[in-house]
């Protein structure tokens, strides 16, 4: 968390990948992992699953997922 200048108590906080799982995000890298403040984290989650349904139906490439998931994190958090 001081990595990303938080400092609110962790309970706040949920370690969460900036790229999901589910669209090819790493799941240990430290570059990957990044605390997620609630209740925005479980907001994201539906959007992260969106973004994995277009993928599959064809909408959005991978790449284009990961970037506005991307955005998405730093931009809102």
């Amino acid at each position: 968390m001081r990595a990303y200048g938080e400092t609110g108590p962790r309970s706040a906080y949920q370690e969460d990948h900036l790229i999901s799982l589910e669209l090819g995000g790493h799941p240990t890298d430290p570059r990957n992992l990044w605390p997620e403040p609630y209740p925005r984290a479980s907001q994201v989650d539906a959007i992260e699953n969106e973004l994995n349904a277009q993928v599959c139906e064809g909408t959005l490439t991978l790449a284009q997922a990961q970037q506005k998931e991307s955005d998405l994190k730093h931009r809102d958090g």
